[in-house]
């Protein structure tokens, strides 16, 4: 049986949504953190305009090739091995980096690799989209998402909720610009940079 997760199931279509109109110009996407590939089967499907790059951390990989393996359409390519603290990223050339659900699973210095990693990948004109939870001005948008957060840093005491205004500065160090900010459900953002964007739409 192929893994799956329900909060893929419930988010791939809205998220689709949103990916339709920001990836319009885009040809190669990254995706960094697969999971079970659910998100990377729905947008190649749905975005046949794609090439779609899946990546994870190995122990996620053969669950990921075998969704791929069964679902996967022409234009999704197998699955590479990613681990962001890796200082050698596999050599793809892509002006599209996606993620999803995994900022706040990460430590600090994993986002912040994340975020090198990205600026040393994506193409100069390239797009960069995470979705997520966030806090804004250290404050939580939910109380759900407070609670979610005590329950991360319960597992794991480097992990938890990011501030989007840090995580903005990372991004701005590699050039990226926040162009929009999605509301999205369950008390969840889909963030949107650009190289050679200004300002945000929130």
């Amino acid at each position: 049986m192929l893994a799956f997760s329900e909060a893929c199931e419930r988010n791939k279509q809205p998220i689709l949504g949103i990916l339709r109109d920001e990836l319009a110009r885009s040809t190669r996407v990254l995706e960094i953190g697969s999971g079970t590939g659910q998100h990377a089967v729905h947008f190649a499907r749905h975005l046949p305009h794609l090439v779609w790059q899946p990546t994870d951390r190995a122990d996620y990989l053969p669950d990921l090739a075998a969704r791929i393996a069964e679902e996967g359409t022409s234009n999704l390519l197998a699955p590479l091995e990613l681990d962001v603290l890796h200082r050698q990223w596999p050599q793809v050339t892509a002006d599209a980096v996606y993620s999803a659900n995994t900022l706040h699973i990460m430590s600090w210095p994993e986002v912040e690799a994340f975020f090198s990693g990205v600026g040393q990948t994506l193409a100069r004109s390239g797009v960069l989209a995470v979705y997520g939870p966030f806090r804004y001005g250290g404050k939580f948008t939910s109380e759900s998402n407070a609670d979610f957060d005590r329950s991360l840093r319960a597992r794991d005491p480097a992990s938890g909720i990011r501030d989007i205004e840090a995580v903005n500065r990372l991004a701005e160090t590699q050039g990226l610009a926040l162009t929009a900010d999605h509301p999205m459900p369950a008390n969840n953002q889909l963030l949107v940079w650009k190289r050679g964007g200004s300002g945000s739409s929130r």
